[in-house]
């Protein structure tokens, strides 16, 4: 955010306080279903942030990120069931436990070629509902019925219903992993990521430790992804493995709302809502091959029309309502 113009920052950033100021007066407006489903836009808007930082600003493909979903999912239901740890105290160890996980994964296999990073990470989100069903572990993890989460109360005596304090609880973990996500790339950190991306050998011979930056980036993407797992386990106050799917959708959903800007997980988000719910519509009427078509002919449609994302395109629209109308146009040298 630094190169951003003083009106532009002054622009965004009353048009984010007015958001959230929108977004905080959801719970008094809406039922308890109609918040989870806003609910499940703003976990899936984290996890998309995750991904934006990883492959939009570091260049590192992931198509396993659904593991770490489920990671964070599963560690937060344990700690609640097995051990009673509050819900909101078992969030930050979720997120923590992603972020360890994800570097000690990332410190082997970063080195390896871009291909080679992808289909590693694939590998994971393959294996990992067989981890999960494993007899040793399936006492913990509930194993292919998942683990079922009591309804915990509302702390500090709030006068709110579960689902909205659940949903004014992820709305806050989105806000302060949208601030702390901008100005860490906004940084000196941020411009060190995004020179690994595009010029990995230059920043190299710059003294840019590439490997330490590649493992970092990962390291905090898991952590994203992991916290909205969590937040999804108890809003469905269910844990169950995530299959590779779900990390196929987070890809594509960042893809259509815009893989290298932060704004992008909040359309990548309500795109993926939206089409899993015309999905389900869908699937009442056809067959499971004939939903995955629907699915796949939007997102080429969303891409081919839009080959930077929602996000993008809203940019492009606001570049020119910003444009002065008759303003000479750059001279050609």
């Amino acid at each position: 955010m630094a190169f951003l113009t003083p009106g532009v920052r002054n622009s965004k950033a009353a048009g984010l306080i007015l958001l959230l100021a929108f977004a905080c007066a959801m719970p008094a407006l809406l039922s308890d279903f109609q918040l989870f489903k806003l609910t499940n836009v703003v976990v899936y808007a984290i996890a998309l942030l995750g991904i934006n930082i990883v492959t939009g600003y570091n260049g590192q493909v992931s198509l396993g990120h659904g593991a770490f979903y489920t990671l964070g999912a599963y560690t937060a239901a344990i700690l609640m069931v097995f051990f009673s740890v509050p819900h909101w105290a078992a969030l930050p160890v979720a997120g923590f436990v992603c972020l360890v996980a994800g570097v000690l994964f990332a410190l082997p296999v970063v080195r390896l070629e871009p291909m080679h990073l992808a289909m590693a990470t694939f590998a994971l989100a393959g294996v990992t509902p067989e981890l999960a069903n494993y007899k040793g572990i399936a006492n913990w993890t509930g194993g292919s019925q998942g683990l079922g989460i009591d309804r915990p109360a509302v702390p500090f005596g709030l006068p709110l219903s579960y689902d909205q304090w659940i949903f004014v609880l992820a709305l806050f973990v989105l806000a302060l992993s949208f601030v702390t996500a901008s100005n860490l790339l906004g940084g000196r950190i941020g411009r060190a990521i995004i020179a690994v991306r595009d010029h990995p050998i230059a920043a190299q011979s710059m003294g840019v430790h590439t490997t330490f930056y590649k493992t970092l980036t990962f390291g905090i993407s898991t952590m994203y992804t992991g916290l909205a797992g969590a937040l999804s386990a108890m809003a469905l106050l269910y844990a169950a493995p995530a299959g590779i799917f779900v990390s196929l959708g987070f890809l594509i959903g960042s893809a259509v709302g815009g893989i290298a800007s932060l704004s992008g997980a909040i359309y990548g988000a309500i795109f993926l809502q939206v089409i899993l719910l015309f999905a389900g519509t869908v699937a009442q009427s056809v067959k499971t091959p004939a939903v995955l078509a629907i699915y796949g002919i939007v997102v080429i449609a969303c891409l081919h029309l839009m080959p930077t994302g929602v996000a993008g395109f809203v940019e492009r629209v606001r570049a020119r309502l910003r444009a002065k109308p008759g303003a000479p146009g750059p001279q050609k040298s």
